[in-house]
């Protein structure tokens, strides 16, 4: 099996090479030559001394980029799976990239990106020191299905070694591999929350333990937030990374560690990204960081422009936002936070699922798990639906009681301008997929263009 490492190893680094001659970054090919050769190619390679794994449904790849981000402030070079993906064939990529010929590793930490499903097949061969567990909720139907189905293929394939950084205020999240040495990380009230669900989606109504009805102190958003059951006991935990004093106009909010409290900056007001930042600082803190430093690290990082940007054009703004097909939960939280937003509005759907147009089924139910209602406000002065799932959202739009006259129909992405009415200074929100990253780059400058040309007549 050593000679087929060996040979995996070499094929790969070739792939690299001719996949730079023909002028293809950014891929998990090479680690698919190197599964196809060696199945357990991970077995053999060299490991970095310290290994950070980060997983949940939704906020990986943020939480990842800005630890990754965190260190190299700190000059740390690090192994991670930015070029490849966060499934095997990526993390496999990323080990191809960072050994020599040999499988002899050039860093002595990595920071991994790890797809929630990815753990059955990675984690027999690579057990991770840290794994941030940042929440588990509903995602695609066509794959995740249930969260408690995935919070048991992480319990089942834990790594007994692996010390585990979890969302308190997720009880899924919360009792992931219980046998586990744990840390906890959440937010106290908020002056947003709730204490009935208002959302369709609410996962965690019933006591795992003894079925009696949950009961919460507040709700943040879903199934997050601090719950107790009146019968047995059973309750949130104890968080040892604590937010709190969220100050939205000052973009920062106290944060309690175990080796100390201090003020962090806040990069983003969603509260997904608020989560991001105690969830950021726990594992900086479990790297050894004390709080002050890891607030000085922060000066200078942001969140990737593929997840949010804004663009100022003249007396309009386009808001460049993710908000991810197939996910009703994430999109949810997009649309109520923009819903918050004080400006006049107008939205372009550009999620469409276009990678998946080849083998996806014709299944638009997460549409009916995802709150559209939030978009039934008055400062939302049009909505343009694109592509081929355009006539699904004007439905799903109507049916959440949303205004036919304000819902406009572009056959394509690219033609969604066009039917912008930029009728007065507002904010003019983009929304893509994970799938649709590229649609919206193009899609931006043509949105720029429209903008321009308008102001001129």
């Amino acid at each position: 099996m050593k000679l087929r490492f060996y040979l995996a190893m070499w094929m790969a680094k070739l792939s690299i090479v001719a996949l730079k001659l023909t002028g293809h970054n950014g891929t998990d090919f090479p680690g698919t030559v190197a599964l196809k050769i060696c199945p357990r190619f991970m077995k053999y390679v060299q490991k970095p001394g310290k290994i950070i794994g980060i997983t949940g449904t939704n906020g990986k790849t943020t939480i990842t980029n800005l630890v990754i981000d965190m260190l190299a402030a700190d000059g740390i070079s690090v192994l991670e799976n930015n070029k490849g993906s966060n499934t095997l064939s990526g993390i496999v990529s990323s080990f191809v990239y960072g050994c020599n010929a040999f499988g002899t590793c050039k860093y002595d930490t990595a920071v991994l990106e790890i797809d929630e499903r990815t753990s059955r097949v990675l984690f027999g061969d690579l057990e991770p020191d840290i794994l941030l567990i940042n929440n588990l909720t509903r995602d695609s139907f066509m794959r995740n299905a249930h969260p408690e189905f995935i919070a048991k293929i992480l319990t089942d394939n834990m790594p007994a070694k692996t010390k585990l950084i979890l969302n308190g205020d997720d009880l899924i999240t919360a009792n992931v591999a219980p046998t586990n040495e744990r840390v906890y990380f959440g937010i106290d009230v908020m002056d947003t929350d709730v204490q009935k669900c208002v959302n369709l989606i609410n996962d965690m109504q019933i006591c795992p333990h003894c079925a009696s009805v949950l009961q919460y102190e507040y709700l943040r958003y879903h199934h997050i937030g601090k719950a107790y059951c009146p019968n047995c006991g059973f309750k949130s935990p104890e968080c040892e990374y604590r937010g709190h004093d969220v100050n939205l106009k000052k973009m920062n909010i106290k944060i309690d560690t175990p080796e100390g409290k201090n003020t962090f900056r806040l990069l983003n007001e969603n509260v997904f990204n608020i989560y991001n930042v105690v969830a950021l600082v726990a594992v900086m803190t479990e790297l050894g960081y004390k709080p002050k430093k890891i607030a000085e690290l922060m000066k200078g990082i942001e969140i990737v422009a593929s997840r949010y940007d804004v663009i100022e054009v003249g007396k309009y703004r386009i808001v460049k936002q993710m908000s991810k097909e197939k996910n009703a939960l994430a999109s949810s939280r997009v649309f109520d936070s923009i819903s918050t937003k004080p400006n006049k509005k107008e939205l372009i759907f550009a999620m469409n699922c276009r990678g998946d147009e080849k083998t996806w089924t014709e299944n638009a139910a997460w549409m009916y798990d995802c709150d559209f209602e939030f978009l039934n406000d008055d400062s939302i002065n049009n909505i343009v639906c694109t592509g081929p799932r355009r006539y699904d959202y004007k439905l799903r739009l109507m049916l959440a009681g949303f205004d036919e006259k304000k819902i406009s129909l572009a056959p394509t992405e690219l033609e969604a301008a066009k039917y912008l009415k930029l009728e007065e200074p507002e904010d003019v929100y983009v929304l893509y997929g994970t799938i649709t990253i590229d649609i919206a780059e193009q899609l931006i400058p043509i949105v720029e263009q429209e903008i321009r040309e308008r102001g001129k007549n």
